[in-house]
C-alpha cells in the first residue's frame, strides 16, 4: 500500500510544478534560515573545542559599581584584584582561571607591521581549556609564576611569522617584547570570546603589574565546576562573595553588581541592558528565540496548508470515485499525508545542501575571523524533524477535511 502511495505522491507532485515549485521553495528557504541560525548558536554556545567544559563552566564577565547618594557608575571588565581576591577563592571548585582581555600587539618581520591579538593568561588558563596542539604544549602555572617569556600562537600567527616552518622554541616579538614560541593551536574563531587570541603570553610578563586596587580592569576569570550540578551552588557563593567586596573607597562608590554566568547568560543581560542585577535573562531570551522560532515556522506552514488545500480539492472526483468503492476516511488522510510528507522531505534535502553550500561560503568568505562553521548531526536531527513537522502539519488538516465529503459530492465536484 505505502509503495502505490509513493507513486501516486510522485505523480501528484511532477502534474501540478508551479504549485510543487512554490511549496519546495517555502520548506527549503524555511529550513535553509533555521539551520544556518542553529549552526550559529551552536558554535557560539555549545560545548566544543576548546571549551569542551562549556556545560560546567562560569565566567565573570564584568561588574557594574556605583555611588547610590550621587548616582553615577561605572561598568566595566572586573580586574585582576577582584578575581584574585573573590573569585579564585570561591569554595569548592575545580579550577579558576583569570586572563586579559585581548589587545592589539604590534609586531614586526622585513620592515613590515603585523598586527596581532595577545591574550596575557595564567597557567590554569591551559588546563581548563582543550586546545588542539599542532606543535608543542602550553605554558604552565611555573611559567606564569616565574614570568618566563614564553608564548603560544595560533597556526595564523605561525604562517605570518615562519611561513610553514616548525615554530617551537623560535622567538616571537610582540608588543615590544620577546618571546620563545613553546606551542602552536588550531586557530581559534573571534566568536568564541574567552580562548580566542592570536598569542598568549602569561600574565606575569604584562608590562603593568596587576598592583590596582581597583575593582574595574581588563580581566575575565573563568570558573570550572567540579560537575555540572555545582553551577547553582557556585552562583550563590559568587553572590555572598559580592556582599563582602572591601570599596577602595567608599565615597566613591558603594555598591557592586554582577554575576558569574554563561556566554549565553551574558549576551542575554547585554540585550536587556540590564547589568544593575545579579539575575539571569536567560530564559527570558530563550523564550524569545523559541517564540520568534515558531512564528517562523508557522506562516510558511500556513501557506502550504492553504496550497495543499488548493490541490487537495482539485482531486475531489478522484476522492468520490475511491469513497464510493469503500476507502475510509483513515486510508484517504493517510495517502495525503504521505504525499506531503514526500514533498516536505524533498524540500528539506534541498534546504540541507542550501545550509551546507550556504555555511561553506561564509567560512570561506573569512567575514568571521577564524570561523569554521558546519553542519553536525545534531543539526541534521533538527532540520529533519523540522521537515517532519512541516510535513504532518500541514498535510493533516486539508487531507482531514477532503476525505470528509460525501462521495456524491465529492463526484459532483469541479
Amino acid at each position: 500500500m505505502l509503495k502505490n502511495y509513493l507513486k501516486i505522491a510522485l505523480k501528484v507532485l511532477l502534474r501540478r510544478k508551479f504549485f510543487t515549485f512554490i511549496s519546495l521553495f517555502g520548506i527549503s528557504f524555511t529550513l535553509v534560515v533555521l539551520m544556518v541560525a542553529a549552526a550559529f548558536f551552536d558554535h557560539l554556545f555549545a560545548p566544543l573545542p576548546p571549551e569542551k567544559k562549556l556545560d560546567r563552566s562560569l565566567v565573570v564577565f564584568a561588574l557594574r559599581i556605583e555611588n547610590t547618594e550621587k548616582g553615577f557608575a561605572h561598568t566595566g571588565a572586573p580586574s585582576y584584584m577582584f578575581l584574585d581576591r573573590y573569585v579564585r577563592t570561591l569554595p569548592e571548585v575545580e579550577k579558576v582561571s583569570i586572563a586579559t582581555q585581548i589587545t592589539t600587539a604590534l609586531s614586526f618581520k622585513n620592515g613590515e607591521k603585523i598586527k596581532s591579538e595577545l591574550k596575557r593568561t595564567d597557567g590554569e588558563f591551559w588546563q581548563i581549556m582543550d586546545f588542539d596542539f599542532l606543535e608543542g604544549g602550553p605554558f604552565t602555572v611555573d611559567d606564569e609564576k616565574n614570568a618566563n617569556f614564553v608564548a603560544v600562537i595560533n597556526a595564523a600567527t605561525r604562517k605570518k611569522f615562519f611561513d610553514r616552518e616548525s615554530a617551537v622554541g623560535k622567538t616571537i616579538e610582540a608588543d615590544g617584547q620577546s618571546f620563545r614560541v613553546v606551542g602552536v593551536v588550531a586557530n581559534v574563531p573571534i566568536y568564541r570570546v574567552q580562548p580566542f587570541a592570536d598569542i598568549w603570553v602569561p600574565l606575569s610578563t604584562a608590562k603593568g603589574k596587576f598592583s590596582s586596587q581597583e575593582l574595574i580592569g581588563n580581566c575575565t576569570g573563568v570558573i570550572l565546576a567540579k560537575s555540572r550540578g555545582d553551577l547553582g551552588r557556585i552562583r550563590e557563593d559568587f553572590k555572598t562573595k559580592l556582599a563582602q567586596v572591601e570599596f577602595p573607597d567608599p565615597k566613591a562608590f558603594n555598591t557592586i553588581y554582577g554575576a558569574a554566568e554563561t556566554q549565553f547568560e551574558n549576551v542575554a543581560r547585554e540585550l536587556f541592558v540590564n547589568n544593575r542585577s545579579n539575575e539571569s535573562y536567560a530564559p527570558q531570551l530563550l523564550a524569545v528565540i523559541v517564540l520568534f522560532m515558531i512564528l517562523f515556522m508557522l506562516l510558511p506552514t500556513i501557506n502550504l496548508v492553504n496550497l495543499n488545500l488548493s490541490r487537495i480539492m482539485e482531486r475531489a472526483s478522484e476522492i468520490g470515485v475511491r469513497k464510493a468503492f469503500g476507502a475510509s476516511s483513515w486510508k484517504l488522510v493517510v495517502q495525503f499525508v504521505v504525499e506531503n510528507v514526500l514533498q516536505t522531505l524533498v524540500g528539506g534535502v534541498i534546504g540541507f545542501v542550501l545550509a551546507y553550500l550556504v555555511l561553506q561560503m561564509l567560512t570561506q568568505s573569512g567575514l568571521i575571523q577564524y570561523a569554521v562553521f558546519h553542519l553536525n548531526y545534531r543539526l541534521f536531527l533538527y532540520g529533519l524533524a523540522i521537515a517532519l513537522f512541516f510535513g504532518i502539519f500541514s498535510g493533516v488538516y486539508p487531507a482531514w477535511k477532503m476525505s470528509k465529503m460525501h462521495p456524491v459530492e465529492a463526484l459532483r465536484s469541479k
